[in-house]
């Protein structure tokens, strides 16, 4: 792919227009929806948001069912779908308590559906989707089951995804001024990806969402679905007052907390991404202790933070953080577990550059993906230590990638091997076919998925050769790409000062 065509370069050239068409999407059309039949005032539960969502559900059901939306869209589904218990029991006639239980069976950014978890949770309501449209109190109330049944219909999920997203779209242009129909349409939006990030889907999801935004500011859902509609370093600004807000709004769902932060990362914000996966791994763990379960040591959360760490060049932070990971290793961990061990042991080894960690944290991969991971950073430690035959060895047991990340690691050992080898520029030509391919792929948030990524790999191996020129542009694309990425800025200050002291 060329370089002129690369992913963020087009997201670029976006960035003005959906500025513009989201200026557009105020409050006015909202205002005036406010005033018909489906309107109702705002209900506030502390720590979570508020929401507008008219239903026929009796008085005792109404606190648990609104806690069991705002909890639903700040992805916190397990106590969402306690919530939407209560409302059962407090008014056993009521549909879309049912609703919200099954709806909790459906993680769409997550790329995981309970189906059977799902269909149970509406059989409690009546054993077929005739019954249970039937005992809708309102039309309205029978389109959101309508399009629940769609994603636990039979087929694919990428079939039940497109179709759920079809009557949502339904739904929301049948009642226009209702928010709920309007917010969880644009999660189906990006949910019809199943994963994969795509430009026109991921700007359409904004601008459906930025309206509920706009009309009430303490919107739980509508700040996070911005926040994953915005969450690349071009687009990460437009998402940046959404990030600020969810804080506040939703101090008692973890993930909330953790969501401010995909922006910060694509802004290279690290005292707020530390401050705020901080916030998301206390809040969780605290949630943890109250059901019995033990921290999570080794999670989503504590491997955000221990990026940021790393980023700041607060290693003694960031070792606690790997050292208490390590012993949960010994503690029967699950394959989450495992895989966030593997990242965070990568990137600490490789942003600290100090290689004799990588024979501190040790682990007994369980299957190839592991042990992929596993010895990518043993070989590149040897290589760095000037061992290149136990690189090469390594390398040559590596199991096949199974993702285009883990062949990219691959070709990143490629790339130095033929350099030791005294082949420059085959070694050189590896590496940056390797960063155009990771720019050909779609932009993945977060911290990089390439543990080192490309493009900085590149610049560090064009500036040891001493091609300035070519380490420069090398080092600009990393830096694009990963915004305040510790060793590209530092590596690019390198290049800039050499190219600049050898032209006085």
């Amino acid at each position: 792919m060329p370089h002129s065509a690369n992913p963020l370069k087009l997201l670029l050239g976006s960035t003005m227009l959906v500025g513009l068409f989201l200026a557009g999407c105020g409050p006015t059309q909202l205002d005036a929806d406010r005033s018909t039949s489906t309107s109702a005032k705002l209900v506030h539960i502390d720590g979570l948001g508020s929401l507008s969502f008219p239903n026929s559900g009796n008085e005792a059901a109404q606190e648990p069912f609104v806690r069991g939306v705002l909890l639903l869209h700040s992805f916190e589904f397990e106590p969402a779908a306690e919530a939407f218990v209560e409302a059962q029991e407090a008014d056993p006639g009521f549909a879309l308590a049912y609703w919200g239980e099954a709806m909790t069976n459906n993680h769409p950014l997550w790329r995981e559906k309970d189906v059977t978890g799902g269909k149970e949770a509406l059989a409690k309501l009546a054993p077929s989707p005739k019954e249970r449209r039937a005992k809708a109190a309102t039309e309205r109330e029978a389109m959101y089951l309508d399009a629940l049944e769609t994603l636990y219909a039979d087929g694919s999920k990428e079939k039940q995804d497109l179709a759920y997203m079809d009557a949502m779209q339904r739904l929301h242009e049948t009642y226009p001024d209702d928010h709920e129909a309007r917010t969880l349409y644009a999660l189906a939006i990006l949910g019809s990806r199943n994963g994969s990030r795509d430009l026109a889907t991921y700007m359409r999801a904004a601008s459906v969402a930025q309206p509920v935004f706009n009309a009430n500011p303490n919107h739980p859902g509508a700040v996070h679905y911005i926040i994953h509609s915005f969450d690349d370093p071009v687009h990460a600004p437009l998402g940046l007052p959404a990030a600020k807000a969810y804080a506040d709004i939703a101090p008692n769902a973890a993930h909330a907390q953790h969501m401010t932060t995909h922006i910060f990362v694509a802004l290279g914000m690290w005292p707020d991404v530390i401050s705020g996966n901080i916030r998301a791994r206390d809040t969780q763990d605290g949630q943890l202790a109250t059901r019995g379960k033990r921290p999570n040591l080794c999670g989503h959360y504590s491997s955000w933070l221990h990026y940021g760490h790393l980023m700041l060049g607060e290693t003694s932070e960031a070792e606690a953080l790997m050292d208490s990971c390590h012993g949960r290793m010994d503690e029967d961990p699950d394959s989450s577990e495992r895989s966030y061990f593997l990242s965070m042991r990568a990137r600490h080894v490789l942003d600290t550059e100090d290689w004799d960690l990588a024979s501190r944290w040790t682990l007994d991969p369980v299957d190839d993906e592991e042990r992929l991971s596993y010895e990518f950073i043993n070989a590149y430690a040897s290589l760095r230590h000037g061992n290149v035959e136990a690189a090469r060895q390594l390398k040559a047991e590596a199991a096949k990638p199974k993702s285009p990340y883990q062949t990219l690691h691959l070709d990143e050992l490629q790339g130095l091997l033929e350099i030791a080898d005294g082949r420059a520029d085959a070694g050189i030509a590896t590496l940056r076919l390797a960063a155009e391919a990771e720019d050909a792929l779609p932009y993945a948030f977060g911290p990089p998925r390439v543990f080192k990524p490309t493009f900085e790999l590149l610049g560090e191996e064009l500036l040891r050769l001493g091609r300035r020129d070519e380490s420069e542009t090398a080092y600009r694309r990393a830096n694009e790409r990963n915004p305040g990425r510790t060793l590209s800025v530092r590596g690019l200050a390198q290049a800039r000062a050499l190219q600049s002291a050898s032209s006085q």
